[in-house]
């Protein structure tokens, strides 16, 4: 029964990290066609707030619902887990992951009602990053299963970070100077 609920819960990280890209992405796009004509932005705007709907309700969310049933399954399984140093920084991540999606909900309904407010294209793009970073931390954390090297595994994804958003930041000038 374990490694079904593993099997379970590995498809559907898969299938929750994809939605959290791909919608922060629309979220790109979406504030981006502000920019465009009114009648083009009012089709475009339309189409988004379709698109966002459906991602997040069809796939993004029942795949974070999914992920956390097969983890309590597998917990409820092994509850040694539960006294691992290790998986404790485990579901900090975790927790912060769940943040991130809460908090791309609370945008994807504010750029349904038409207002980007803070979240500039760039900002987005960053936020986006937020995700790969969480990823990251959790997926070395499970595999290393080391809470042990907490500066190192710190001091690592702080540089990783740094990197994306020079990364974003290049990117953005790229952009720029092809315009």
């Amino acid at each position: 029964m374990y490694l079904y609920a593993k099997a379970i819960h590995i498809i559907f990280v898969v299938c929750w990290m994809a939605g959290l890209f791909y919608m922060v992405r629309l979220f790109i796009y979406h504030t981006e066609a502000k920019q465009r004509p009114e009648s083009e932005y009012a089709i475009l705007h339309k189409q988004f707030v379709l698109m966002e709907r459906k991602l997040w309700w069809i796939i993004t969310t029942p795949s974070m619902y999914f992920t956390i049933a097969a983890a309590g399954v597998m917990m409820y399984l092994n509850p040694a887990w539960w006294y691992q140093p290790w998986m404790h920084v485990k579901l900090t991540f975790v927790l912060g992951l769940i943040v991130y999606h809460f908090i791309s909900q609370r945008i994807m309904f504010k750029l349904a009602e038409g207002e980007a407010g803070k979240w500039t294209s760039m900002k987005l793009r960053l936020w986006n990053e937020l995700a790969t970073v969480l990823l990251f931390a959790i997926v070395f954390t499970v595999v290393l299963k080391s809470a042990i090297n907490w500066i190192y595994g710190v001091v690592g994804l702080v540089l990783f970070a740094v990197m994306l958003m020079i990364a974003v930041k290049l990117y953005k000038r790229l952009r720029e100077k092809s315009n």
